[in-house]
């Protein structure tokens, strides 16, 4: 089965293609004008846009007459031949009676009064047609090719965020249940109001499609709702903002991009320390890229960097990189006077 469509009739195309011939026809006239210097220019320049021409617009169109449904553009099997054949000679003859018009003069007599003649005519017909229509063959495959590489390759991109989205719910998951379970026995108010937020939370994650990609504007607010869970259990020690200019809300990206640089903040920033403190995600467009950035006032990185641990850290570098290839990036940094600060830049669509 094929993962790109067939290649759709176009007039931008086709108007493309027209200019093309035009040159290339133009090309030959000057050619054998050169080759006859007896002869006039504007005669040999109508007989070969007029054969060439026509040749040109019965294969180029016909190609899509014949077979809608090519992957290639080209129609399969023996249609192509008979396109090809059929183009050269309606093509040949019709161009030929549209430059006698023009010239005021009958070439079929002068064509076949010798087989040189009318050799000469159908090798030169024969030429430009099976150039033409080589051209359009391999360049059809050549696209089609390209296409279903392009193809395969999203499908493999698409598979790779699925899997790496499924390892980072859990994980959240896992480590909300463990600090419900602490609550559970030292404040049980709290920990039914925690059960409340998680199953709050769950139903909204849940019922979202798992797709690879949603608005920002969805991932702010999945973040405020493990935010709001978060600070059940911790209460004043943390506090927080979330930053999402309007104009940002509809841009499109990985699903749970930013949560595991929450969780980090709160687990190795937040945590550890007494006061607590907060943490402050931002979305801002810098140029032609996407600027967010994931703050805390917490314990800082010390002398136990986190560039290359954590599972939430790893995960967001494999998914920028799956999803952005280099184009992406994600760095980790002191954030003064204390805590730390992740940021990940990037590219926009243009």
């Amino acid at each position: 089965m094929n993962l790109t469509p067939a290649p759709k009739f176009s007039w931008q195309v086709l108007l493309r293609h027209g200019v093309q011939n035009f040159a290339i026809n133009t090309l030959i006239a000057v050619v054998l004008w050169a080759s006859s210097p007896h002869s006039h220019f504007d005669v040999q320049w109508v007989y070969s846009l007029a054969i060439g021409l026509s040749i040109w617009l019965i294969i180029d169109n016909g190609r899509f007459v014949l077979d809608r449904d090519s992957p290639i553009g080209w129609p399969r099997g023996w249609k192509g031949l008979a396109l090809v054949a059929f183009g050269i000679v309606v093509g040949c003859v019709l161009g030929t009676l549209i430059g006698d018009a023009y010239a005021h003069q009958q070439s079929w007599e002068r064509i076949f009064a010798s087989g040189e003649s009318a050799a000469m005519v159908f090798l030169m017909s024969f030429a430009i047609g099976g150039v033409i229509s080589y051209h359009y063959y391999v360049r059809g495959k050549s696209e089609f090719y390209q296409a279903e590489l392009a193809a395969i390759q999203g499908h493999a991109a698409e598979a790779q965020l699925k899997l790496l989205q499924s390892q980072l719910e859990p994980h959240m998951l896992f480590n909300t249940l463990a600090n419900l379970r602490m609550l559970i026995n030292n404040d049980p108010a709290r920990a039914t109001q925690m059960l409340d937020r998680l199953i709050a939370y769950l139903r909204a994650t849940l019922s979202a499609s798992r797709a690879t990609s949603h608005p920002l504007s969805a991932e702010f607010e999945r973040l405020g709702d493990y935010l709001e869970l978060m600070a059940v259990r911790m209460g004043p020690r943390l506090r927080y903002s979330l930053e999402l200019p309007n104009e940002l809300e509809t841009l499109s990206v990985p699903p749970l991009l930013l949560q595991p640089l929450v969780e980090n903040s709160i687990k190795h920033g937040l945590e550890p320390s007494v006061a607590g403190g907060s943490i402050r995600v931002q979305a801002q467009r810098v140029g032609a890229t996407l600027v967010l950035t994931v703050s805390d006032t917490g314990v800082g990185l010390g002398d136990a960097p986190l560039q290359e641990a954590g599972f939430g850290l790893t995960q967001v570098r494999e998914r920028l990189a799956t999803a952005y290839g280099p184009a992406a990036a994600i760095d980790l940094m002191n954030n003064g006077p204390a805590g730390a600060l992740a940021r990940i830049v990037i590219p926009l669509k243009s």
